[in-house]
């Protein structure tokens, strides 16, 4: 009695074994896929940035409202992540070259203060987009990506909000995010990219710190001030002429 019992648990564990032992082999997998396609690899071994206060308010009915404040700060602005941040966007620039000196701000005044503005429409009159664009705005996470280089987010930086239009001549961004640097490393980062464009580039530090970048057929406004929990908040507007 007891042969047969202990047969019919060596046979019971016999049977568990293979399947037990087959996971390995998917797991052993993972790094032949991510090693062949490395824009996977990327994607799932990036930082995961999210907002877990995204949802503080329902704007269903709003759709070109952009807010600038939250009750809560998504998260904090440690060292660790502020110099990841700095390393990752000047390694990008590095990428084309010798990154441009960001010049010393001009003695007159910029556009005014962005921070209290809550729609892209009022964020696009106070920098001098086209006002005629407003109506056809969208709201939309998705615009951030639609981003032409020289007005692309940092490496690491958090969208808030994003609005905009693609219809006919109308053709805008508004794009608002959080980043880690401090402000004089986010001014770098988007002077540099415009410059290697050859957008003629003033620099204003006052009523708050900004860029105005403009050519032939495009123009390009930035404004960086101090954001919730010790981050950057960052505007960014881009619009065709």
């Amino acid at each position: 009695m007891q042969g047969r019992l202990l047969l019919s648990f060596v046979t019971a564990i016999a049977c568990v074994l293979p399947a037990a032992c087959s996971e390995p082999e998917s797991e052993a997998a993972a790094p032949e896929v991510l090693g062949s396609d490395p824009l996977l690899a990327r994607a799932l071994n990036d930082p995961l940035m999210v907002d877990p206060d995204l949802s503080w308010r329902n704007e269903a009915n709003a759709v070109i409202a952009i807010r600038d404040g939250h009750p809560l700060p998504p998260f904090d602005a440690r060292d660790d992540a502020r110099q990841r941040a700095r390393d990752a966007g000047r390694l990008e620039l590095l990428e084309n070259g010798q990154i441009p000196a960001l010049p010393p701000a001009s003695g007159g005044q910029g556009n005014a203060s962005l921070a209290d503005l809550t729609t892209a429409g009022e964020i696009i009159r106070a920098v001098g987009s086209r006002e005629d664009c407003i109506d056809d705005l969208t709201a939309d996470i998705t615009w951030s990506t639609g981003l032409p280089p020289t007005s692309s987010v940092m490496p690491h930086g958090m969208v808030r909000q994003a609005a905009g239009v693609d219809q006919g001549t109308c053709v805008i961004r508004v794009v608002r995010y959080l980043t880690p640097v401090a402000p004089e490393d986010a001014l770098e980062y988007h002077f540099a990219k415009a410059d290697r464009a050859r957008f003629r580039i003033e620099r204003f530090a006052a009523p708050e710190a900004q860029l105005r970048a403009e050519r032939r057929d495009q123009e390009i406004a930035v404004h960086v001030r101090p954001g919730p929990g010790g981050m950057t908040a960052v505007d960014v507007v881009h619009w065709r002429k």
